[in-house]
């Protein structure tokens, strides 16, 4: 089945907790796909998601390289990925260079950017240290996506919605209890 929906979230500091919130929300009937960009050390990923996966109706799973996305699932970036085409599927891609932050939000919301218009596409930014995913959500603006910044109220830590809505200030800033309900009508 071919994906319809693209919901892109990159959190840093105190995004932990806020995804948390986000995946309990998303109900089993979701028609979309969701790819989340947390900033933490690999080790401590696989716990993560075990801990999403026991709050959420979709499955939860750490990105493999090559994984082609599937609808109704919520994939955890392990590495640093793409997203390409490919035979008319979307898959990752397994980015090598060395970057900044690891994984990066601004290389996945890049790449998303440039895939078919046909695919609905937000990009979500939620709390955190630096101004990772910044850029990226800018070129998601650019080619027509939805994009939301989390608000300097609700962010544990408004560094990197910050550093988004300078970049774009047309984007939402919403709390995330809205940024939930955008997602369910999304």
């Amino acid at each position: 089945m071919s994906i319809k929906k693209l919901i892109l979230i990159g959190a840093s500091t105190g995004g932990p907790g806020q995804i948390q919130k986000i995946v309990k929300y998303i109900k089993e009937d979701f028609l979309g796909t969701i790819i989340i960009v947390q900033h933490m050390q690999s080790a401590y990923l696989h716990s993560f998601v075990k801990q999403l996966n026991n709050n959420c109706a979709l499955e939860v799973k750490l990105s493999i390289d090559t994984d082609v996305l599937r609808e109704g699932k919520v994939y955890i970036l392990l590495n640093n990925c793409e997203i390409k085409e490919q035979n008319g599927e979307l898959r990752f891609s397994r980015y090598q260079d060395m970057l900044s932050y690891s994984p990066n939000i601004n290389l996945l919301f890049n790449s998303a950017s440039k895939i078919k218009k046909d695919i609905k596409i937000m990009g979500v930014i939620l709390t955190g240290i630096g101004d990772d995913g910044a850029k990226g959500a800018l070129e998601l603006a650019k080619s027509g996506a939805t994009c939301i910044n989390e608000s300097k109220e609700s962010s544990i830590v408004y560094g990197m919605p910050k550093a988004a809505n300078e970049l774009n200030p047309s984007a939402l800033q919403l709390g995330i209890d809205e940024i939930c309900a955008k997602i369910e009508e999304f």
